[in-house]
């Protein structure tokens, strides 16, 4: 019988952490994702998203996050990727873990993004979940750089990026959400992280590397 993962290799990777469980969201896990979002991401008039998407109408969220959930999937080629992982903690989808790379083979050079249900907030997944791309980045992919960003203010994002190891890597101006922000930019390599005390679990690994051309 045919599998997703048979035509689309990328659904066969799954990430594993004490935890929580990293993979590719599918059609059918589009209404969980919503669903979260929904029940709340950040404080009201505190949107820490370089695009606000979660101040879209109730009745528009759904259709934004398929539509964009689509797109990342239809545009995934070598030169230009982003890898949208749902994020399950006691069989529950908790939110969502992108990492992302334009010429790959050549600048080895990785981003990432993420978002956490409140509800789950304040417990280390977002750590945990941000540890399990930068190991599965640096130790499977065969990343030299991991880059982030977060507004200035949100220091418990950038709490997490200096937890880790990440060093700041200079600020700039950025029109968010139709406002005038300081992004402070940060940047982990293998030297600087400091990598958790447990042992990244990986499935599915060599077909997706494949699909993307990537022979670290």
């Amino acid at each position: 019988m045919t599998e997703p993962a048979d035509y689309w290799p990328p659904f066969g990777l799954r990430v594993t952490t004490p935890r929580l469980q990293l993979r590719p969201i599918r059609d059918a896990d589009i209404p969980a994702a919503v669903s979260a979002a929904l029940s709340g991401v950040h404080p009201q008039g505190q949107n820490p998203f370089s695009n606000p998407w979660t101040e879209a109408p109730p009745s528009e969220l759904g259709t934004n996050m398929a539509q964009w959930y689509w797109r990342c999937r239809g545009g995934m080629s070598p030169q230009d990727w982003t890898l949208l992982l749902g994020i399950w903690h006691e069989d529950e989808f908790v939110g969502c873990q992108d990492i992302a790379a334009k010429d790959f083979t050549t600048l080895k050079t990785v981003t990432t993004g993420s978002w956490l249900r409140q509800s789950v907030q304040g417990h280390g997944l977002g750590k945990e979940m941000r540890a399990a791309v930068a190991l599965y980045a640096f130790d499977w992919l065969g990343a030299e750089v991991a880059e982030s960003e977060a507004a200035a203010w949100n220091q418990q994002s950038l709490g997490v990026s200096r937890s880790l190891g990440y060093e700041l890597n200079g600020v700039t101006r950025a029109a968010w959400g139709g406002k005038a922000q300081e992004v402070q930019n940060v940047r982990l390599t293998p030297a600087t992280f400091k990598r958790p005390d447990w042992q990244l679990e990986v499935e599915g690994h060599e077909a997706f590397a494949k699909y993307l051309g990537i022979h670290p």
